[in-house]
């Protein structure tokens, strides 16, 4: 059985699809359809991580649909899969490149400026037609509560990430 630790949400079953247990598949991945080369999925069911095996997949229109085995009807299928959310496990992800990050492990690190004051946590990442950017929250150890949203530039903005540290180095005005 999988842990919530070892497990990473790459979509959402949304709906069902035609009648024969189909599902419409809403991906986190990009580009949308490199949710389908990650095998196997697990679905959570009864607070456990499921296995399912896909059996079809294919570009919808903008969309995507799905056939998991051992569905094959239009009710069981919105039944027992309309609102799961897929997830594979970690392992399954390619390594990340040298000053290559993946979302996920920026999300929780402490964020400091080059002097050494806190600006608080990376609540989350949003991407934007430029760059992405991180969103800081801060928090009882930090300069003050205040939300900011730094943009990921690195060599800029940001200057250093040390995961194991758990920490983010900025260049930024705390007053911006």
């Amino acid at each position: 059985m999988l842990t919530p630790d070892e497990v990473l949400v790459v979509g959402r079953i949304v709906s069902v699809h035609g009648v024969k247990g189909w599902v419409k598949v809403y991906s986190y991945t990009d580009p949308i359809e490199n949710i389908f080369d990650y095998q196997p999925w697990y679905l959570f069911d009864d607070g456990a991580w499921r296995e399912v095996k896909l059996g079809g997949r294919r570009r919808q229109g903008k969309g995507l649909v799905a056939g998991l085995d051992g569905y094959d009807d239009r009710e069981q299928a919105r039944r027992e899969l309309v609102g799961r959310e897929i997830a594979v496990p970690r392992s399954q992800l390619p390594e990340s490149g040298d000053d290559e990050y993946y979302w996920r492990d920026l999300i929780g690190l402490r964020v400091k400026l080059d002097d050494g004051r806190d600006l608080g946590r990376v609540h989350s990442l949003m991407e934007t037609g430029a760059n992405d950017v991180l969103v800081v929250r801060g928090d009882g150890d930090s300069l003050d509560r205040q939300e900011r949203l730094l943009p990921w530039t690195p060599g800029q903005v940001v200057r250093d990430v040390d995961l194991d540290a758990g920490e983010l180095r900025v260049d930024w005005d705390p007053e911006f």
